[in-house]
């Protein structure tokens, strides 16, 4: 089962020549989930070539320009096809009221279903089988949340000589037993699958945090995540500018995925414009000195999840 994560944009405040504006991109089986959409996201979705037409779903962290100025063109590029569907929209208030001005104003064509569902607290937002959705509130200059996509536990490691020890023929009932299902063999015994199975394994996790102050409850929220994708707009020389504009240093998101605990991954975004490419390495480095798995993350990259066992 594939799961992947694409960056759109890596950019904050304003879009660069090489550099759109902030947004992620998820694909889990054929779904895709949009996180933000700012400007240029239908840009960088056309060049990966990825089937726009089969967002499911489209969740903003808050509502300040470098992170929604995009969601119109998404809007309109998804009625050039016949659209069966809905399209899902979770933001904090008043996301509602700039969808629906947007499409008065500007006298929209819409040939398919749109549902907003403005949210203002923690929990989960998504629900689905074998996976779910979860906001949480950050510390920005307006309501920000940031997301989880966590998929549930699978079942254990299949052991096959518990299963012939205890008499379970190979066949379909294997089948049965791994999916967390018991059966009944033909002597009328039952065999659960606690018998035949380790212990359950977490299924992939991705998080997304952009737009705000560090502060230590991030961590919690992200914990396990295989990706934490996490904004480090400035070196931590500039900290005091990073206070008052209410966002974090590269080094603060290397503590958040140090201290929350089994990330395995940190992917930095939401740069700020004074840095060009070539200037990003001291986020990096300053990272890396205290969660050495870090990465810049770039327009167009891709990041497959893979389970881990």
């Amino acid at each position: 089962m594939n799961l992947e994560v694409f960056v759109l944009g890596s950019g904050g405040m304003m879009p660069l020549p090489y550099r759109h504006l902030t947004s992620m991109l998820v694909r889990r089986e054929g779904e895709l989930f949009l996180f933000d959409a700012g400007e240029g996201t239908q840009v960088s979705i056309r060049r990966l070539n990825l089937r726009w037409k089969k967002i499911t779903a489209i969740f903003i962290s808050h509502m300040h320009a470098d992170h929604v100025t995009g969601l119109p063109g998404i809007l309109m590029l998804s009625s050039q096809v016949d659209r069966e569907d809905p399209l899902y929209i979770f933001g904090p208030p008043k996301i509602a009221d700039y969808i629906e001005q947007n499409r008065r104003l500007l006298d929209m064509y819409i040939n398919y279903e749109i549902i907003v569902k403005e949210i203002s607290e923690r929990g989960t937002v998504w629900e689905a089988d074998g996976y779910s959705i979860r906001a949480f509130p950050l510390r920005h200059t307006k309501m920000c949340f940031g997301y989880t996509l966590e998929e549930s536990k699978r079942p254990g490691i299949f052991y096959p000589e518990k299963a012939q020890a205890l008499g379970v023929p190979r066949g379909p009932m294997w089948s049965v037993l791994q999916s967390g299902t018991p059966v009944r063999l033909p002597n009328g015994e039952e065999v659960q699958p606690s018998e035949v199975l380790g212990d359950a394994r977490n299924g992939r996790k991705f998080s997304y945090v952009t737009d705000s102050l560090y502060f230590p409850e991030i961590a919690p929220e992200v914990a396990g995540s295989d990706l934490l994708v996490c904004e480090g707009m400035f070196e931590h020389a500039l900290l005091e500018s990073a206070v008052e504009k209410k966002h974090m240093t590269a080094r603060q998101a290397a503590q958040i995925a140090r201290d929350a605990g089994g990330v395995r991954q940190l992917g930095l975004i939401h740069y700020s414009p004074r840095y060009a490419d070539r200037e990003l390495k001291v986020l990096l480095e300053e990272a890396r000195g205290i969660f050495p798995n870090t990465v810049l993350t770039k327009d167009r990259m891709c990041f497959p999840i893979e389970f881990v066992d």
